[in-house]
């Protein structure tokens, strides 16, 4: 159980794993996510499904800290440990019409599956992805074959053209070219700034949030949200919300309250992470 088939490095500290596991596989949906503990001392992450297939499931971690280091240099033939899922909401998606996807940077893992389904439904779908540069880029000729327009982006130019993924979204607006939905993914400031648009052109946003997370099951309290106003929790009452009324500053002051101590715990557990 949880035996890994296949992994591979997709860009700049960027992991690709595909591990074997059938009862996940076979009930996962759009949007929901694993919880993953490696060793019984190790920290629970949460991780989005990427894709399924065959009874395995493929995830894309991104190495920031001594847990993710830990996943990353794990080898085919060698298990995850302990895996609970599929949890979380998945997907309410219909057929709207013309729909955007913002992803940024890592975003593209889990907006990949939300996009394929967008796609499956019907929808004319933009798919517009960012990046700090181009190693970091993830995912672009899978995103690029689901969607009928594909736009890259990058911070300093080295791939797509440069500038932020906001620009071309703001153009389609101002160019009456406005979606009737859009689906964002990727760092909080990014949504934020996506959400300052849709709102801005009444444009119904969904986000999938990816705060802090201990126990997956509501009781801890750490992933809490809010949203409108009240409190949510992102473990299982979402991973996704109304991205035009999420507390987009209170998310990220919250992201912020264990830097330190994963700046103690050290990253750096030696070998090669470059793609």
């Amino acid at each position: 159980m949880n035996t890994i088939t296949e992994t591979r490095w997709l860009g700049q500290d960027i992991r690709e794993i595909w591990f074997e596991n059938s009862r996940i596989a076979g009930s996962f949906k759009p949007g929901q996510f694993l919880v993953i503990r490696h060793g019984e001392t190790g920290e629970r992450i949460p991780l989005t499904i990427v894709e399924v297939s065959d009874g395995r499931i493929r995830i894309i971690i991104q190495q920031v800290g001594y847990t993710t280091s830990r996943l990353c240099r794990l080898k085919k033939g060698e298990s995850l440990g302990n895996v609970i899922g599929p949890l979380g909401h998945h997907s309410d998606i219909v057929k709207y019409g013309s729909c955007v996807c913002v992803a940024g940077g890592i975003g593209a893992a889990p907006l990949k599956p939300i996009a394929a389904e967008l796609r499956k439904q019907g929808n004319r779908l933009t798919v517009i992805e960012g990046v700090r540069s181009s190693k970091y880029l993830i995912l672009d000729k899978e995103l690029e074959k689901i969607a009928d327009r594909f736009i890259l982006m990058s911070d300093d130019g080295s791939v797509g053209e440069k500038g932020l993924v906001t620009l071309p979204l703001k153009k389609m607006m101002e160019e009456g070219n406005r979606p009737d939905y859009v689906y964002a993914v990727g760092p909080p400031v990014m949504m934020k700034a996506v959400s300052v648009l849709t709102r801005q052109y009444g444009v119904p946003l969904t986000v999938s949030l990816n705060p802090i997370m201990v126990d997956a099951t509501g009781m801890c309290g750490s992933c809490r949200v809010e949203v409108a106003g009240e409190t949510k929790f992102a473990c299982v009452d979402g991973p996704e919300f109304d991205g035009n009324k999420v507390n987009y500053d209170l998310l990220m002051n919250r992201l912020k309250v264990y830097a330190d101590d994963e700046k103690h715990a050290g990253c750096d557990i030696g070998g090669d992470n470059a793609g």
